[in-house]
């Protein structure tokens, strides 16, 4: 920061310096004069004095630190008597400009400029020392010289503190190349510790360097330009200069305090100086202010410090359109506030309009007025409590919110008002077929649910669990329920739920506190008897907050649900005529209590037939409507449909199927716009390359006195043939050209051949105009090309690859006729199921040589199953075939099951390893059509098929 040396720094030069004391009418020279006029300044009351010191040139060249004391009229007497024993202004010895060799100190922020001081911090020890020394000596001058920035970086992306460091880190050489050759010779006011104060005297230029700890330099004086005082230009610069500080004055108080304290501390404010303080006072950058220092031309160095201020009256302007916005906007929000508070008054005071706490209890009494004969005593009673308690509690309280919020939703529940049922078995049953193919359990589940209510008259709440593997129709058939029934439907999933509130609703004590999702769906709904779908029941979390399997045991329990009791509306709900319906991917996660409660509908999946339907019947017909695409602009066979569920999509599900009938139509949607794109093209260039029409031409010969010479008259029809050619291609053969073409007619009128020459060309259309056949011509050609026979895309068995890419799955059938000791077994899989095969051979053959040897990463289970069916193919052997009876006591027999990287475990294989030995024993090969599956006992008995297990995130497949 650049300041001026105050009467507050007067002390450190009373024992250096001489005084002199004027008074304040000596000083002003006509540009300081301007100047304090334009700024408006108050001039100091007659009693008041001030003393500052300031540097200035005398007219031998030399500088003086003048100390200058204002006094008012009060003191002109002592004023007189100080002034004869006073000396004049003696400068110091030696002079200024006698220091050829100077303390280089680096200015890491802004430049010194003369006639200005700035305070340093020297954090180098021996530099400190050495101004020390200097200053004792006599000798209190040092070179300032503003630091350059280091290379590759931003100087506005480091801190102060960073760049401090960097200053005091550099020495020598390294700091010598960072200083700006032209500097400032400063004067040591004064020195306190670290801090160093400067006056700016004259500007230096570094020659060279002389020694580098402390970096001491050669230095030149530079001395301003010669110019022309009287110069035109010049006062006409200064002038914008100053005219530019008045107007920045008016808005920057704080440039005020800068021109006020210059004013009273400067002595002659010649043009230079007026550059320097424009400069040195602006909010400039260092690279713009270290410009204008080593400026030495007087009336650049003015138009430099001009664009500074402009800068800065700009800057100002911003300033102060900113500070109003803010001002208008809140001053017109205050004043809006208080007209509406003196609007709530004379409304109230007319009774015009009621106060918060009646408007809101008739609200509410209005909302339960419809369902008021519904509604139980018990809850007609806390309502009426409650409104009772708003109206004693004070807005602003905070149990007023929790009042009126309580109240909010005890009004918002439907008490009693249940929704007309469907009891029309065949409507729900059309209902069912036209959203799901398929599912005939379920669909027969619900049908029997309509036909019980329809006997009964009235139907009540059950509670139905939908099992099945992921994508099979779960959560939509809830939809299509809901529709069926004509109730209104509700899903909220509790998968990964571990928070009871979200089941049972929070205390009213706690902030935020809300109901449970039961109490919100009846509000959502409107009715008492929708139906709610709980998604992913098998997925429930347990966490701190509780158990939320248990919480849904009190709201799937039919004895139980009649009443359920919210935390937070804490009055009892009848939930008997909800209908729930629950989904679950694997019912064996769902706790044992829970799963009590629920009617389990298993949905297996879908076979490829009716993945067939599906896909033909609703996917299909869904993404092309989602996609724009037309019926007759795509077809997808049969056999591409069928080769895209084996290949690509096992699944028991059809989601992964649906996923790619989008891929198929979003492929044909992005060919059927290429192609359509292309043939705009084509229609218009071939608009933009119509011939020209064939014309009739007449030339007519006159001459120049437009006297016409019957007998020079010439009657020519020209009709070009290639022209009419091109007419008729494009309107087609079927037309003729003749009657649709008329002659064009062309009169030429021409002079003798004497006399010069005047050409009269005339077109005229005997029909129609031309303009109108070119526009039949276009909407022909538009019309021909709509009318060009839509080319299908066909995706077939062939080309399905190009739309989907290569199949997933391929062929399991390995051998074409299975030799002997293979055999097909099947197995279950997270696909549905699929076969594999158990391949035996015999290794070796000698006395006592029997034993198994099984591979193909089986399981524990497996591996006894292998052992069970090798003690069971011996007992069979020796009853079917007692000459071979020593075969498994002799042979070493190796069994694997392919593929060996897929881990396989279960018992049902028994009965298929069984026949894998038996068939190497007897040397009899296996039907290539069989396949087999069934656990074997140790006495040959064949157990009923398992199913899969989970065992550590690993699926297992179970051979069945």
């Amino acid at each position: 920061m650049l300041k001026l040396l105050s009467s507050s720094s007067s002390s450190c030069l009373h024992g250096q310096l001489h005084s002199l004391r004027r008074g304040p009418t000596e000083l002003a020279s006509p540009v300081l004069r301007v100047l304090g006029s334009l700024t408006r300044l108050t001039r100091p009351t007659p009693n008041s004095a001030r003393q500052a010191f300031f540097c200035s040139d005398r007219s031998d060249g030399s500088d003086q630190v003048v100390e200058i004391e204002f006094k008012g009229a009060g003191a002109e007497a002592e004023a007189e008597a100080e002034s004869k024993s006073s000396s004049a202004i003696v400068s110091t010895n030696p002079r200024p400009e006698d220091y050829l060799t100077v303390l280089a100190l680096p200015l890491p922020h802004r430049p010194l400029f003369p006639g200005f001081y700035m305070p340093i911090y020297v954090k180098d020890p021996k530099l400190l020392a050495a101004l020390q020394e200097s200053r004792k000596r006599q000798a209190p001058y040092a070179g300032a010289f503003l630091l350059k920035d280091e290379p590759g970086t931003d100087p506005s992306l480091v801190s102060g503190s960073e760049t401090d460091k960097n200053i005091h880190d550099l020495k020598g050489k390294e700091l010598f190349n960072r200083l700006h050759e032209v500097g400032t010779l400063a004067q040591i006011s004064s020195i306190q510790g670290d801090q160093v104060v400067l006056i700016g005297h004259r500007r230096l230029r570094i020659t060279e360097m002389v020694d580098e700890d402390p970096l001491t330099v050669k230095v030149d004086h530079l001395k301003d330009k010669p110019y022309n005082k009287d110069d035109d230009v010049i006062k006409a610069t200064s002038f914008e200069v100053i005219s530019t500080l008045r107007d920045v004055l008016k808005t920057s108080s704080l440039w005020r305090d800068h021109v006020q304290t210059y004013t009273q501390h400067i002595g002659d404010f010649n043009f230079p100086r007026l550059a320097d303080f424009g400069a040195a006072i602006s909010g400039a950058n260092k690279l713009q202010c270290q410009k204008v220092l080593e400026e030495l031309d007087v009336y650049k160095r003015l138009e430099l410090t001009l664009e500074l201020v402009k800068k800065e009256i700009e800057i100002s302007k911003i300033q102060e359109s900113i500070a109003k916005a803010i001002e208008e906007k809140i001053s017109g929000e205050q004043r809006r506030y208080l007209l509406n508070e003196q609007l709530k008054a004379i409304k109230k005071e007319l009774g015009l309009e009621t106060d918060d706490k009646t408007a809101l209890s008739e609200k509410f009494r209005e909302r339960l007025e419809p369902n008021r004969e519904n509604c139980p005593p018990h809850v007609l009673q806390v309502i009426e409590e409650e409104l009772t308690k708003l109206q004693l509690l004070e807005a602003s309280s905070s149990e007023f919110n929790v009042t009126r919020n309580y109240l909010d939703w005890l009004t918002s529940i439907p008490w009693g008002n249940y929704s007309d049922e469907n009891f029309d078995v065949l409507r729900a049953q059309k209902i069912l077929d036209e959203d799901h193919y398929g599912l005939n359990d379920v669909k027969e589940r619900i049908l029997e649910f309509i036909a019980v209510g329809k006997l009964r008259g009235i139907s009540q709440g059950k509670i139905i669990c939908l099992s099945g593997p992921p994508g099979v129709g779960k959560t939509s058939i809830g939809r299509s329920i809901a529709r069926a029934l004509n109730r209104n439907f509700f899903r909220f999933s509790v998968g990964g739920l571990s928070d009871v509130a979200e089941i049972k609703g929070h205390r009213r004590t706690y902030i935020g506190a809300m109901p449970g999702k039961m109490v919100q769906c009846l509000k959502n709904v409107g009715t008492a008897n929708p139906l709610v779908l709980i998604d992913e029941i098998d997925k429930l979390g347990r966490g701190h907050a509780g158990d939320p399997a248990s919480a849904l045991l009190e709201l799937l329990d039919p004895e139980q649900n009649a009443n359920f009791l919210d935390h937070y509306l804490d009055v009892p709900i009848d939930l008997s005529k909800v209908l729930f319906v629950c989904t679950a991917n694997v019912v064996e996660m769902i706790p044992n209590p829970l799963l009590d409660r629920m009617e389990v509908i298993s949905i297996a999946g879908y076979i490829t037939d009716e993945k067939m339907h599906i896909a033909r019947d609703y996917l299909e017909k869904t993404t092309r409507e989602a996609c724009g695409i037309k019926p007759e602009q795509v077809e997808v066979t049969d056999a591409a449909l069928l080769a895209l569920i084996e290949n690509y999509c096992r699944e028991a599900g059809v989601r992964n199927l649906q996923k790619h009938i989008e891929k198929i139509y979003r492929k044909i949607a992005l060919q059927l716009v290429r192609q359509g794109a292309s043939d705009e093209a084509a229609v218009a260039d071939q608009i933009q390359s119509l011939p020209d029409r064939p014309a009739a031409v007449e030339v007519q010969l006159v001459d120049t006195d437009e006297t016409q010479v019957e007998d020079d008259k010439l009657d020519q029809k020209v009709v070009s043939s290639k022209n009419q050619t091109a007419a008729e291609s494009l309107e087609g053969n079927d037309h003729d050209h003749s009657s649709e073409t008329s002659a064009e007619e062309v009169t030429i009128q021409m002079a003798l051949p004497d006399e010069p020459a005047v050409v009269e060309v005339q077109v005229a259309d005997t029909d129609e105009p031309v303009d109108s056949k070119d526009a039949k011509e276009t909407e022909k050609i538009q019309e021909g090309e709509a009318t060009k026979t839509v080319e299908k895309v066909l995706v077939d068995s062939s080309n399905l690859a190009d739309f989907v890419g290569k199949p997933v799955f391929h062929a399991e059938r390995i051998y074409d006729q299975t030799p002997i000791g293979v055999v097909m077994g099947l197995a279950w899989t997270a696909m549905g199921g699929s076969t594999l095969y158990i391949e035996t051979t015999q290794i070796e053959e000698a006395e006592g040589k029997g034993a198994l040897h099984v591979t193909g990463q089986l399981g524990d289970v497996m591996k006894e199953s292998a052992q069970i069916a090798h003690t069971v193919a011996r007992a069979i052997l020796l009853d079917k075939d007692p000459d071979n009876h020593t075969f498994f006591a002799n042979s070493k027999l190796h069994l694997h099951v392919p593929a060996g990287a897929t881990p396989k475990d279960g018992p049902s294989a028994g009965c298929t390893m069984i026949t894998s030995m038996l068939s190497v024993a007897m040397k009899k090969p296996i039907k290539r059509d069989l396949a087999m599956t069934g656990e074997v006992t140790l006495t040959g008995r064949i157990l009923p098929i398992g199913g899969a297990i989970h065992f550590q995130g690993m699926f297992f497949c179970e051979a069945v």
